[in-house]
């Protein structure tokens, strides 16, 4: 696979369109255990597709919003903890930028039987509502 090719000026004519660039998510990921195990002590909402629970960090922790996932092996076999926790990234990535806080830890937990059925609008509508509720008071 080779480059779009540069035009002579260096600039791309006008009509063309830009060669795509790969978008990062300003959100970072939880993989120690111990910043599962934070995130479990503090608040928690319950919605029908997901569990969400957030904690606020110290302010001498890391800065931005990090946010984990995970299903037990209530919601299935491999193949479906997998499809339900990407259903839950995409949910986060749609999301969290725009509702989450910074200075917030995140942990999605999938439900058995609800996050891999329910419809990816009402997944979103769900971690819409878990936010409101887990930061109602703390804006």
């Amino acid at each position: 696979m080779t480059p779009p090719e540069v035009p002579d000026a260096g600039i791309a004519a006008t009509g063309e369109t830009p060669p795509a660039v790969s978008v990062c998510l300003p959100v970072t990921t939880l993989t120690r255990r111990a910043d599962f195990l934070r995130a479990a002590r503090a608040r928690h909402a319950k919605t029908p597709g997901m569990i969400v629970q957030a904690r606020r960090r110290r302010p001498d922790e890391a800065s931005g919003i990090r946010v984990g996932f995970t299903c037990s092996k209530k919601v299935g076999n491999a193949v479906a903890r997998n499809r339900a926790k990407r259903r839950l990234r995409a949910a986060a990535q749609a999301v969290l930028p725009q509702q989450g806080l910074d200075g917030w830890d995140y942990v999605l937990i999938g439900r058995a039987g609800a996050t891999t059925d329910r419809p990816f609008g009402g997944l979103l509508s769900d971690l819409n509502a878990a936010l409101q509720s887990l930061h109602r008071g703390t804006r």
